[in-house]
């Protein structure tokens, strides 16, 4: 939280809080949840939606975009449109794991890896998110979770190789 000492600035408060002309306003605090301007960043939307779609997994639901459904709040559209897209395409997202990978089958893969995989392989191949920003992300995410999977890079790089040349 960041104090901000000048208060005097009344185009500053929120317009949401009703103040009557006789209060004072001492300090004000601004409170930055995510991304800029609260809007989350793609990077948070990824990470939501890992959570959404390993908790699918965990539930067995189907297809795993039911888990969209039981949340009370929605959660950011982003988040929502990878969760929607690796359920619609799981099928055909697997094959492609399946091709890429060395040495796993699809469903020897940890949950958590095998669903950044697919959230990955989706995102190259149905947005227009640049590779390198792409790949960073697929390789920083669940490594700030603690996820392992040393053979994520395999089948990442390779997807992302077909995706431009």
């Amino acid at each position: 939280m960041t104090p901000v000492t000048d208060t005097g600035d009344p185009t500053f408060l929120p317009p949401e809080l009703e103040l009557a002309d006789d209060d004072r306003v001492e300090s004000v605090t601004e409170v930055r949840t995510s991304g800029f301007d609260g809007v989350g960043t793609r990077r948070e939307a990824r990470e939501r939606a890992l959570a959404l779609l390993y908790e699918a997994e965990q539930k067995e639901l189907v297809p795993p975009a039911a888990v969209l459904a039981t949340l009370p709040v929605a959660p950011e559209p982003y988040a929502a449109e990878l969760v929607a897209g690796v359920s619609d395409h799981q099928a055909a997202i697997d094959e492609l794991l399946g091709r890429y990978s060395v040495g796993w089958t699809v469903v020897r893969m940890p949950a958590i890896d095998r669903t950044v995989l697919r959230i990955g392989a989706w995102e190259l191949g149905h947005t227009d998110v640049p590779v390198g920003a792409w790949l960073a992300d697929q390789l920083l995410v669940p490594l700030a979770l603690g996820a392992g999977g040393r053979f994520r890079t395999q089948p990442l790089s390779l997807h992302a190789r077909t995706n431009i040349d």
